[in-house]
């Protein structure tokens, strides 16, 4: 008895890292980006990038197609929204928003991808909502906007309080949370690899016409350090911000507490505000870290009750 518990802590506790090291391994993804937004634009970017990944998970999409022919209507629509929504819009409006604004708190805002997702599976799945939702939920928009505007009020000349990179990582946010939900609803019919492979396969067609619209296709810089600096960026954000991540991310949360995976996750935001610093010279600001410590303490409170709920359901 004591081996095995000693096993299931070993477990817990290298689950742990792992959640952090994936998560950590996110936070890098800007230095990545803000390379590549040098010589292509973001429909470009998210492009190449999504045809990197469907070399792996056109495959597996392939094998797992059987599991398509028996899905109903609102499956597909799901589908429709996680690869052009999650997938191709919001990637493209979060790496705009990295050259529209602050860029910690473009990375910081995307901790309300979360609440975004709670609201939707309250509108779309009929989910309840958890116990004191909406005073969090307000906690979560004052963090919000101590991250966009700071102490200040959200007033100025122009379009000085429209704040565009926080409006577009909100966005994004708002996308990646509702592909969550989106998700969750299709994970009861197909594989959780068949989604991810869906996820960016059928974001091809929606991304080749807006670049094409845009004229990025035939744009592509052929040849010399341009094209050499691309492909090492890419490569770099395909395989450590994107495949590692998540393999590592996954592998970890198999045996870690939802409420133990919010604190290793922390390594998201702080790897991010460490990169802007080091290769962009942005400091994270008193209002932003207040903010961040506000949208964080929402998530954690949110957790550990849905932990909680979870190991009353096991007692019952």
């Amino acid at each position: 008895m004591e081996n095995t518990t000693h096993a299931k802590r070993n477990s817990s506790s290298t689950g742990f890292w792992l959640v952090a090291l994936g998560a950590a391994l996110w936070g890098i993804s800007p230095l990545f980006r803000i390379n590549l937004l040098e010589h292509l634009t973001s429909m470009q970017v998210v492009l190449v990038e999504h045809l990197l990944v469907c070399l792996v998970a056109g495959p597996i999409l392939w094998r797992n197609r059987h599991e398509l022919k028996h899905l109903k209507l609102k499956h597909y629509l799901a589908m429709l929204f996680i690869s052009w929504g999650g997938s191709a819009l919001a990637s493209v409006i979060f790496t705009m928003a990295l050259t529209n604004g602050d860029l910690n708190a473009v990375i910081l805002l995307q901790k309300m991808q979360p609440i975004f997702a709670i609201l939707l599976a309250k509108l779309i799945l009929k989910e309840t909502l958890p116990q004191k939702f909406g005073a969090l939920f307000t906690i979560a928009i004052i963090g919000t906007y101590l991250l966009t505007f700071g102490f200040h009020l959200p007033f100025g000349e122009g379009t000085q309080w429209l704040k565009i990179g926080s409006i577009l990582s909100l966005l994004a946010a708002a996308l990646w949370g509702g592909s969550t939900v989106m998700g969750r609803l299709l994970l009861g019919q197909i594989q959780y690899s068949t989604v991810t492979s869906i996820r960016y396969v059928f974001a091809i067609p929606l991304l080749v016409g807006m670049t094409w619209i845009e004229g990025g296709v035939t744009n592509l810089p052929q040849a010399g350090p341009a094209l050499t600096s691309i492909i090492i960026n890419l490569l770099a954000q395909a395989l450590l911000p994107g495949l590692l991540s998540l393999l590592l991310y996954y592998k970890g949360l198999s045996s870690t507490k939802a409420s133990m995976a919010t604190l290793a996750e922390l390594s998201f935001p702080m790897t991010g505000i460490i990169v802007n610093w080091l290769a962009f010279g942005e400091m994270i600001t008193l209002a932003q870290l207040v903010g961040f410590i506000f949208i964080w303490s929402v998530l954690f409170i949110l957790t550990r009750q849905q932990q909680t709920n979870q190991n009353q359901l096991s007692i019952n």
